[in-house]
């Protein structure tokens, strides 16, 4: 047994250096790879070599990041954004907290599990293929020809193993529940002798932590809409699908966009998060689907009982158990660029490791009489990974909801989906411990624990008792989670919906009522983005069904639903002095689109009076109804003085940007590509209520520059059950992350002019794009032949007009064979390795570019005739 598992680490530590296999990857306008290939190890070999080809250097750090090895590239005291989940860890805490890890063989170990628990085959030989196809992309360009100028010649480039793959995938399990507690984890330390035990009690957490922890968990700096449309809400009766996730605008949990095909068993278009060669969110042929941010908790803290004098014993029942203790060592670099080892102890208990603080925010101290543990309900989640293999097969919502409840993977998202018989799904099925309300009665005893659940929802459980652990249900797909039937999901012929409040208003003509708390919250208020996206369908359906160009425009329209509710009586309740902004107020058109006057004005004013962390009781003189909670709360209630003051912080606000009142969003909010500052709409999903979250930081004197999280990969899909389905997609911040690629920019400014890319499905749609590239990657057969010939996927009536080749980045001439071929010749060339690339003008103004390989060998002697 020993040494096959030995055997097993070997191969998954290996290089991935086996032959290429054979894939051909079609990329369409844009640089959106559709990747064809007979195995899925093919597929994701494609995905691999394309996402290196526009990716390169923000994985290759990200890989360092998960190897723990960030002190010894980039110094132990530099830090790095985690902005998946909004936190600033320090290299050193990281490495240590990614180096235990690797220390517990954590990700190994689950490797090792058979299905469903562990991976499938199919998940093994995928992760294989990633990391050969971005090996094999490295090893053709070399570190020192990197195009990206960002990571050319650094040693922290390297190739990668299926093990770094898989390292990543568990980095990504992790986002919304130990990775946000990577410091607390990598800093926890007993306290000293001297500490006593009369030391006063920690204090318990101020309002304005519990609002951080309230705005910033389970991942409060990510969001997303999703509208999924049944048979009754459309107009042709099929599905129709909006997925709008809200995700970071930099950084590795950026989306990439591609389609993976395996002719006769998988064919799947969407997006995934970087350095996952499987689509995420995206559709099939009859199935499209997409996520929103859970407010389920995916961990819980455990408080410990300390053995007086032994701070590092806890108590179970009165009786004692030691912790673990664990040396961690990683190498850092010193000030001369030498390596040093740094060590240090790391403790764990039956319940997890210990911790103290929660992103950067030191609620969990370790006392002489107590501590906390941090349980983690997907610290052995690798179950996600077969979830979404499935999904990328599944053609309804019936298959997609099984596959919800078989595997429970999904690790901190919702997931609403339709499909082509004209079905609408939300399910929030996952990965959550299984605590009740029964057992937080009984075990979140303790006065933290109280704060943080009136809170948050978010209980700590007493570790002290054993009948304070998680518990377990007959349907759960492992111990100590919620089973399936306890979680909740809805059909619907007509729509569902989520923007990140919790399941209870999916459809308020259903609402979900009677789950535990540590999923989310019932008959409380909801965002105005919630109500936004609610109030979005109410008025088409009263209009009529929708259509996808209907679904398109809406997500993109840009309304204000805070300027619907306040702006007329905040301007009918103006005083003198403030006469010029109301003017401006009043003439604004309650959109944040580019040329709104007045949405700057208005969006200082509502972030001073909503954002700013104090209690919104007595904004509103219509209170929040939980009977009428797509309606309230309403009406601004002038006589705050909150509203004034609010007003006229905005006005000095906007005064000093030195453009006038009127200014607009063109003017001063922006994404900045090299020397191009592209303008972009949409204001703060919260609180302003914009559907299209652009969640860009106020900065005085210069407005909103650089936007760091909103809408990403935006989709609107018509399920209308044919071979090649209606799709429009929009990538907003662009495919590629390389300043020097035509892709770096590209769909952003589209996005800032309301644009859509229709980025095809079918291989007729594929092979008539007008900006086609093919590139074969693969096994190079020997040829006998010194010219080869290349058929072009011409369309009906479209005429070769201009042709170019070179070999080896030398031109040389072509032949043109017949009205669709093109010959190279290789004449005269001696028997070696060729790179063919072929770029072809057409009478329909399409550049159709071939890139391929070629071996020549000897030529074959003919026998002599006698």
């Amino acid at each position: 047994m020993r040494l096959a598992v030995a055997f097993l680490t070997l191969l998954v530590l290996a290089p991935a250096a086996s032959a290429a296999p054979n894939v051909e990857i079609r990329r369409t306008s844009h640089g959106i790879p559709h990747i064809k290939a007979k195995t899925f190890y093919g597929a994701a070999y494609g995905y691999g070599y394309a996402f290196a080809q526009d990716n390169l250097c923000e994985m290759a750090e990200t890989y360092v990041t998960v190897d723990g090895e960030r002190s010894r590239y980039f110094g132990p005291d530099g830090s790095y954004e985690s902005r998946g989940n909004g936190a600033e860890f320090n290299n050193l805490d990281s490495d240590f907290f990614f180096q235990r890890i690797k220390d517990d063989r954590v990700v190994e170990k689950l490797l090792e599990q058979p299905p469903p628990s562990g991976p499938l085959p199919e998940i093994r030989e995928g992760a294989r293929g990633y990391a050969a196809g971005y090996d094999a992309y490295l090893a053709e360009v070399g570190v020192n020809g990197i195009p990206d100028k960002r990571c050319r010649g650094k040693a922290w480039v390297r190739p990668i193993t299926e093990l770094d793959a898989f390292r990543r995938f568990y980095q990504l399990a992790l986002l919304a529940s130990s990775g946000v507690a990577i410091d607390g984890i990598a800093q926890a330390q007993p306290p000293t002798p001297a500490a006593g035990p009369g030391l006063p009690l920690p204090p318990l957490p101020t309002q304005g932590q519990l609002g951080t922890l309230q705005d910033r968990l389970p991942l409060g700096d990510l969001g997303s809409n999703a509208v999924a449309l049944g048979k009754k809400a459309t107009s042709d009766g099929k599905g129709l699908l909006l997925g709008n996730p809200h995700f970071p605008w930099d950084g590795p949990e950026r989306f990439y966009q591609a389609q993976l095909t395996i002719p006769g068993e998988t064919d799947v278009a969407g997006a995934s998060l970087f350095g996952v060669p499987i689509i995420l969110i995206g559709r099939t042929q009859n199935l499209a689907w997409s996520h929103t941010v859970s407010t389920a908790f995916r961990f819980t803290p455990f408080e410990l009982k300390l053995v007086p004098g032994s701070p590092t014993t806890y108590l179970v029942d009165g009786q004692p158990r030691e912790m673990r203790r664990q040396e961690v060592t990683v190498r850092a670099r010193t000030s001369d660029g030498t390596l040093e080892p740094r060590k240090r102890t790391l403790y764990s208990t039956e319940y997890g490791p210990m911790f103290t603080s929660l992103l950067g925010l030191p609620l969990f101290p370790w006392s002489p009489t107590s501590g906390y543990a941090l349980g983690d309900a997907n610290a052995s989640n690798f179950r996600l990974l077969n979830h979404f293999l499935e999904v990328n097969r599944a053609q309804s919502t019936a298959q997609l909801d099984a596959i919800e409840r078989r595997y429970q993977g999904i690790p901190w998202v919702n997931t609403i989906a339709a499909d082509s018989t004209g079905s609408a799904y939300y399910a929030d099925i996952g990965t959550v411990p299984h605590v009740t309300d029964e057992e937080v009665a009984r075990c979140n005893t303790t006065a933290l624990g109280t704060a943080t659940f009136n809170a948050l929802g978010l209980p700590v459980l007493d570790g002290s008792r054993s009948e304070c652990r998680w518990g377990t249900d007959p349907d759960a797909a492992v111990p100590g989670i919620l089973g399936p039937a306890r979680m909740p999901s809805l059909f619907r012929d007509d729509y569902v919906t989520n923007s990140n409040d919790s399941y209870w208003l999916s459809n308020p003509a259903h609402p979900l009522e009677g789950y535990d708390r540590i999923i989310g919250d019932e008959r409380t208020e909801r965002s105005l983005r919630t109500r936004t996206g609610l109030r979005i369908v109410a008025d088409q359906l009263a209009k009529g069904p929708f259509t996808r160009q209907i679904l398109q425009d809406a997500v993109f329209s840009d309304r204000s639903l805070a300027g619907e509710l306040m702006r007329d009586d905040l301007v009918g309740a103006c005083k003198p002095d403030l006469a010029e902004a109301c003017a401006v107020l009043k003439a604004w058109d309650l959109h944040e689109d580019l040329d709104s006057k007045g949405a700057v004005l208005f969006r200082r004013f509502v972030s001073r009076l909503l954002d700013s962390g104090a209690p919104t009781a007595g904004i509103w003189r219509t209170p929040f109804d939980a009977n009428d909670p797509v309606k309230t709360p309403r009406d601004l209630n002038v006589d705050d003085p909150r509203v004034e003051a609010a007003l006229r912080g905005a006005v000095d606000d906007v005064n000093g940007l030195g453009k006038g009142l009127a200014v607009t969003l063109r003017q001063v909010q922006f994404e900045r590509r090299g020397d191009e500052r592209i303008p972009i709409h949409g204001g703060p999903g919260d609180p302003e209520g914009d559907f299209n979250a652009i969640n860009v930081p106020w900065v005085p004197g210069e407005g909103y520059p650089n936007v760091p999280h909103g809408s990403s990969f935006v989709m609107a899909a018509h399920l209308d059950g044919s071979k090649c389905p209606d799709l429009r997609t929009i990538l907003t911040y662009s495919q590629s992350t390389d300043p020097g690629s035509p892709y770096f920019a590209d769909q952003t400014r589209m996005f800032s002019r309301k644009a859509w890319v229709d980025p095809g499905f079918c291989e007729r749609d594929i092979l008539a794009d007008r900006a086609l590239t093919i590139q074969r990657l693969g096994t190079v057969r020997c040829t006998s032949r010194r010219t080869i010939t290349y058929r072009l996927p011409l369309r009906r009536r479209e005429r070769i007009r201009r042709v170019r080749a070179t070999v080896n980045g030398r031109r040389v001439k072509i032949r043109r064979v017949g009205l669709r071929g093109v010959r190279v010749s290789l004449r005269g060339r001696p028997k070696a390795r060729y790179r063919i690339r072929v770029t072809v003008k057409t009478s329909r103004k399409r550049t159709i570019k071939l890139d391929r390989r070629a071996r020549t060998c000897a030529p074959r002697l003919k026998g002599r005739r006698r």
